[in-house]
């Protein structure tokens, strides 16, 4: 009886499975990981917020403020930076929302909306995930 090639027509037979796995498993630690690190962006922008001099007298930040916030999620600093933090992550997808009670602001929210995550197989698309709300704690000073 003769055995000679059986190892590599086994090995041709189980790549197609092995090699999905791994295809699938790679997808889903990446996907993870920017997921991650988005929430981390996202908790750090409302955290920002939720301490920042809220300028507007109603539900409606500032476009200072606005772009504050944008830029801690995008670069880590509210001044803004070079290299994004997350890749494709646009400002258009940094959504923030302020809830006003009696017309002060109570609580800050930081959303994701349109980023889509590529991976090997498939992509996704976050709308209004990941998202942090957090209380407002900052210095409430409108326009006189």
């Amino acid at each position: 009886m003769r055995r000679r090639g059986n190892a590599i027509l086994e090995f041709a037979l189980s790549f197609g499975l092995l090699f999905s796995v791994f295809a699938g498993v790679f997808q889903f630690g990446h996907s993870f990981f920017l997921y991650n690190n988005l929430q981390s962006a996202v908790r750090a922008g409302a955290r920002y917020a939720s301490l920042e001099t809220y300028e507007s007298g109603t539900a409606t930040p500032t476009s200072a403020y606005l772009t504050s916030v944008r830029n801690v999620v995008l670069y880590g600093d509210p001044a803004g930076g070079s290299t994004p933090r997350i890749p494709r992550l646009r400002p258009d997808h940094i959504q923030v929302s302020v809830t006003m009670d009696r017309g002060v602001p109570t609580e800050i929210t930081v959303a994701i909306n349109g980023y889509r995550i590529d991976a090997v197989v498939g992509s996704l698309t976050l709308n209004g995930k990941p998202r942090v709300t957090m209380p407002y704690m900052g210095r409430f000073a409108p326009p006189v």
